[in-house]
């Protein structure tokens, strides 16, 4: 079974996808695990790297690319990532929502930033993202069509996210 789990900043994707990995025994992937280490091949800042990525296409691409790669040889897997149920076949599609001052509270919390710098950060970067994902690959970040399930990540805590996907595993 392969699980693509995408949202914005401090959505808590990559908190459900290692809870879900966890109680399903399936390894998952991450789009920003790859995009911060690409970060530290470049030796930039998250924020350096996603400006510079705005005019280098090809960082989207690998990023891309090596999600791709990892999902097309497993059979169990979890895809975490903005993209990821655009360019990895899956059985299940999630996206995550959650206001964005309860995502900043989360950033500055996990990042020891003021809230107001990750709230800044936070509209920095998705302005960059869905500019690149428009251009790049004609992709609208804002349109959900292609989800099978949304869930506001503002109304459950982990635990209970995590056991929405489950109780909606069982249905597919």
């Amino acid at each position: 079974m392969i699980i693509t789990i995408g949202g914005l900043a401090g959505t808590g994707t990559t908190t459900s996808s290692e809870i879900l990995s966890k109680k399903l025994k399936i390894p998952y992937i991450s789009a920003g695990d790859i995009f911060r280490q690409m970060a530290k091949e470049y030796d930039m800042s998250i924020l350096k790297f996603s400006e510079f990525a705005e005019n280098n296409i090809d960082i989207d691409l690998e990023i891309d690319k090596r999600q791709k790669e990892i999902a097309k040889n497993s059979k169990n897997l979890i895809v975490e990532g903005r993209l990821s149920a655009y360019f990895v076949e899956s059985d299940l599609k999630i996206w995550m929502i959650a206001p964005l001052t309860v995502r900043a509270k989360r950033i500055c919390e996990r990042e020891s930033k003021s809230f107001d710098l990750a709230t800044s950060e936070i509209k920095i970067r998705e302005d960059s993202e869905a500019k690149r994902y428009l251009e790049i690959h004609n992709i609208n970040i804002n349109n959900l069509d292609i989800y099978d399930l949304i869930i506001n990540t503002n109304s459950f805590n982990p635990g209970s996210i995590v056991e929405i996907i489950n109780s909606t595993l069982k249905v597919i």
